[in-house]
């Protein structure tokens, strides 16, 4: 079953809303954003609400309460994300080396500005 993989890291850098005064706070904002929006995000990039959705962050773990999503962390995320991605996954990067490693093992990439745009639709 395809999944929508994030590279957190990313995503959060994309947006200029202050992460870089509090790394931990920004992540579990945006991990939990992508959470409350999960089925909006995965039926416009996937076409099925329902899909799995794994956020991978650089850095140490953050801990948060989350419904739908599964936070990974690793000191090297774009070699977690890369490990994950297969045949049918989304990945949402602008990335572009980690986008064609992740091509390379039959994931589609999604640029982080695409999924910002959605996030920022969503919360209206």
């Amino acid at each position: 079953m395809p999944r929508l993989i994030v590279d957190g890291s990313n995503v959060m850098g994309s947006r200029p809303d202050g992460w870089w005064r509090d790394k931990a706070a920004a992540r579990i904002r945006l991990t939990v954003e992508i959470d409350e929006d999960a089925d909006a995000l995965c039926g416009a990039l996937l076409g099925d609400p329902r899909a799995d959705v794994v956020v991978v962050h650089d850095g140490p773990a953050v801990e948060m309460q989350l419904l739908r999503v599964f936070a990974r962390f690793a000191g090297h995320a774009d070699d977690l994300i890369v490990e994950l991605a297969g045949a049918g996954d989304v990945v949402v990067t602008s990335d572009r080396e980690l986008g064609r490693r992740v091509e390379a093992e039959g994931a589609t990439v999604v640029g982080s500005g695409r999924v910002v745009r959605l996030l920022r639709d969503a919360a209206g």
